[in-house]
């Protein structure tokens, strides 16, 4: 029997584990799982990802594109006459009121660089290219890695605790730690 030609077998594998992952998480994925959802023979995704973790990562080079880009979107709209704060917040405003499904899926990949070592260079390298987007744009490498570090913690502890999101406090909250001179902890 012939072989059958598809280009795109890959590419709906990889879109079909991010798929599995948002649905029943790591701990769901399997190339089983990842075969039925990309409509594929089973030895197709161990042909195209010998093991889970090869999948993972590119699972996670995918979704890490799409986050970065909109990352660089948000660095792009800075407004330097605005506080830090400020954008601060309506960044972590803009991806608590986005889509849930979406950011879960984001940091549960991301986090799954805890468990799989072969996943942790492409978690630093988002990071690590985080920091330096808003490094340049705000001018201080240091301050822009604490922003990244204060805003995933943020990010992440909405969506742990599910309270619900109070822009007010944010602000508040950030304005302690990034402005000291107005009223924080530093003054």
């Amino acid at each position: 029997m012939a072989r059958r030609y598809d280009p795109d077998r890959r590419q709906r594998i990889i879109d079909a584990a991010i798929r599995v992952v948002g649905e029943r998480g790591i701990a769901g994925l399997s190339h089983r799982a990842v075969a039925a959802a990309a409509d594929v023979p089973l030895g197709s995704t161990t042909y195209h990802f010998r093991t889970l973790d090869d999948l993972l990562v590119a699972a996670l080079e995918q979704v890490d594109e799409e986050w970065m880009a909109d990352f660089a979107r948000w660095v792009a709209s800075i407004d330097p006459a605005v506080p830090l704060t400020e954008e601060v917040a309506r960044y972590v405003a803009d991806v608590l009121g986005g889509d849930r499904a979406q950011t879960e899926l984001v940091y549960e990949l991301y986090l799954a660089a805890l468990r799989h070592t072969a996943v942790r260079p492409i978690a630093a390298a988002c990071l690590n290219e985080m920091a330096q987007l808003l490094g340049q744009r705000i001018g201080d490498l240091a301050t822009a890695r604490a922003v990244v570090a204060v805003a995933d913690g943020l990010v992440l502890q909405h969506l742990l605790t599910g309270q619900p999101f109070d822009p007010d406090a944010l602000r508040a909250g950030l304005a302690g730690v990034l402005d000291p001179g107005r009223g924080g902890r530093g003054s």
